[in-house]
């Protein structure tokens, strides 16, 4: 697959040949929706707790006597009909962890980056750069693409501070290491931007 290549300025600089086996795979749905569940349940404290009636405060005597008040017997205001009493079948904390092979992990990044490709979804920079961290001046980097009124992942081969303190201050906007690529970002922005450098290396990933 080709796709045209710019640089920062939004002027076209070139091609870039995009791998099939990667950006033209076999798009399963049902494989991107199990890897989208199972990254937001691992995403999951699973701290949640509530007290039971042997942990809340209070109790211990009887309210009031068994018989002769007309009303219900009670053995202590720690049940749960009473209100501050402990609460029956409450979260408890868990883990809510899943397992999933790395090639059906692979599989599903493929898929997301395919859909991607086939939306022509994806930009390519020569290069993605910056002397120091300037919010205007990534957002003229946005406007030169016409990618103003998008949200856009920006996917980088590597840390950059510069880059990544330019875009942070952007509200649709967020930096990833390639490395690091997930299908809730991939399907989450509408354009998915990144140099060169972050292509060659999800080819040598995924491919």
């Amino acid at each position: 697959m080709q796709l045209v290549m710019k640089n920062m300025a939004g002027e076209q600089v070139g091609e870039i040949e995009l791998s099939e086996a990667v950006f033209s795979a076999p798009v399963n749905r049902g494989l991107m929706h199990q890897a989208l569940l199972r990254q937001l349940a691992n995403a999951r404290a699973g701290t949640h707790k509530t007290k039971t009636r042997s942990e809340v405060r209070g109790g211990g005597r009887k309210p009031w006597r068994q018989k002769g008040t007309g009303r219900a017997r009670q053995g202590s205001t720690n049940s749960p009909n009473f209100v501050g009493g402990g609460i029956v079948f409450g979260p408890t904390p868990r883990k809510y962890t899943q397992r999933m092979p790395q090639k059906m992990r692979h599989a599903a990044l493929r898929s997301a980056l395919s859909v991607k490709a086939t939306s022509e979804q994806i930009v390519v920079l020569d290069q993605i750069s910056m002397e120091q961290p300037k919010t205007k001046a990534m957002i003229k980097t946005l406007e030169n693409l016409g990618l103003t009124n998008q949200s856009v992942l920006v996917v980088l081969t590597e840390r950059d501070m510069a880059v990544e303190r330019s875009v942070s201050n952007l509200p649709n906007a967020k930096t990833l290491e390639s490395g690091y690529l997930n299908v809730r970002d991939l399907l989450g922005y509408d354009v998915v931007l990144m140099p060169q450098s972050a292509v060659e290396h999800i080819h040598a990933w995924l491919g």
